[in-house]
């Protein structure tokens, strides 16, 4: 399996389902770096104020959000980091929603979700239902100190977790001022017709292995043919890699009829949760 990015659970009702999180896509974009024409040495972002032109050194910085204009209110390091929201390792489905009710707007990044640590089955009975449903769950997910609202979809024989756009992030289409020849358009039918005709004429497979970015083929060839000429300057770079949090999280298969049981008795439900967390830590401790 790929590396994971993150691990942790999936968590409805009183059922936890174990997860690993992989990343569904990656960038193929050209990357030019700077460098000083004289030295070949790379060439970074400077912090400069803006009102005298001067660089500032890092501990003269700090953090401030404009409360009004031209006055900001600073916050310290430690307020923000209050702030951030707590890394449960969890992906708390909150609700079901209709797969066509989320907007194209709305949606962001995907994620594959693989099972882990026995998790299969109770995996593959969430992907079912929400197959045979045609539902999707809405659900919170903390990741890299960042709270997201993420929907999880069932996805041939896996899942797929997309990070949506919270809907304060997503402006109006009312900006487009859109006219009445557009949302009112009087159009011929002859037009119609021919446009129809036109999109059946073009109309395709999709064949994902026929479509390329020309732009990153052309840039790479002409890398390689300067490379393969002798033309490569030497430069002195830094790597770094970034440590992430996992979790160990337990399959509790049993608790679903629970969880539906309890769903009338808020304090039944509650004390059923609280025993089954208690469980895997005995386990463990043996």
């Amino acid at each position: 399996m790929a590396r994971a990015i993150w691990k942790g659970a999936i968590s409805f009702g009183l059922v936890h389902i174990p997860v690993a999180l992989v990343s569904a896509t990656s960038s193929h974009g050209i990357d030019f770096n700077w460098l000083d024409s004289r030295s070949m040495d790379p060439v970074g972002y400077k912090r400069i104020n803006k009102a005298t032109g001067k660089e500032v050194t890092q501990e003269h910085i700090v953090k401030g959000i404009e409360y009004e204009k031209g006055r900001y209110v600073v916050l310290s390091e430690e307020e923000i980091r209050s702030a951030h929201p707590l890394s449960t390792q969890t992906i708390d489905i909150f609700a079901f929603v209709g797969s066509e009710q989320i907007p194209l707007q709305n949606i962001d990044t995907p994620y594959y979700l693989a099972p882990d640590k026995r998790g299969g089955k109770v995996y593959a009975l969430l992907r079912e239902t929400l197959s045979k449903t045609d539902k999707v769950a809405l659900a919170r997910v903390v990741l890299h100190s960042r709270q997201h609202l993420a929907a999880l979809m069932p996805l041939e024989s896996a899942m797929v977790l997309v990070m949506l756009r919270w809907p304060a992030e997503v402006r109006s289409l009312d900006q487009l001022e859109l006219g009445s020849e557009v949302t009112k358009p009087d159009l011929a039918k002859g037009e119609l017709e021919m446009a129809k005709r036109l999109v059946e004429d073009m109309s395709a497979d999709w064949t994902p292995e026929e479509y390329r970015d020309s732009f990153e083929d052309k840039i790479m060839a002409l890398v390689e043919k300067k490379a393969n000429e002798g033309k490569i300057e030497d430069v002195e770079t830094v790597t770094g890699e970034e440590v992430r949090k996992t979790a160990d999280v337990i399959d509790l298969t049993e608790l679903l009829k629970r969880s539906l049981g309890g769903k009338g008795s808020g304090k039944a439900a509650t004390k059923a949760k609280s025993t089954a967390q208690k469980k895997p830590t005995k386990r463990s401790s043996g």
